[in-house]
């Protein structure tokens, strides 16, 4: 008996699956997307959406790729995916809209999906779950006040779950991620 074989698009969904799974069970630590750069947004999005799911983005280009998915374009209080490829200062008083769950269903709180860099930036120090011992990361081209709208906004359970995303690796930060700037 021969095994089915995927095609292109099902093993480029099945890749991105995995690296987002794993990168929300090891918050912190890099995973490789099959993707990278915007290529990396889209990879995301067709994984993660379908036709009962909305999403939000500013990125006029994304759009059409995003909605490609099934997906339908909901404002930023109502989409529960939402992705900022250069998350700007004016596009955080959008993302703090984002849905948070409620105490009923937490689950219903925002994946954020947004672009940043890896190499230098501000430090987080991260604990929680997932992390046997504390991990430090560098992230740069995301506004420090979005880890204060995190931390005064998004109280656990409610929040948000982020992952982060540098040309092809992708942070996970889960809403049971403590973290601390600095």
């Amino acid at each position: 008996m021969s095994m089915p074989h995927m095609t292109p698009a099902e093993l480029r969904q099945h890749a991105t699956f995995t690296a987002l799974m794993w990168a929300f069970s090891y918050p912190g630590r890099p995973q490789r997307l099959p993707a990278a750069g915007l290529a990396a947004f889209v990879a995301i999005g067709e994984t993660l959406l379908d036709l009962e799911t909305g999403f939000f983005t500013p990125h006029d280009d994304l759009v059409p790729a995003l909605a490609a998915t099934g997906g339908r374009p909901l404002p930023p209080i109502h989409a529960p995916y939402q992705f900022y490829p250069q998350l700007t200062l004016a596009e955080l008083d959008l993302l703090v809209t984002a849905p948070l769950g409620t105490y009923a269903e937490p689950d219903r709180g925002a994946t954020l999906v947004l672009g940043c860099g890896f190499a230098h930036g501000t430090p987080l120090h991260l604990s929680g779950p997932g992390l046997a011992q504390p991990l430090t990361i560098t992230v740069a081209r995301l506004p420090d006040e979005l880890w204060r709208a995190r931390a005064t906004v998004a109280v656990y359970p409610l929040g948000w779950d982020l992952y982060l995303v540098d040309g092809d690796q992708v942070i996970g930060l889960p809403r049971t991620t403590r973290v601390e700037v600095g």
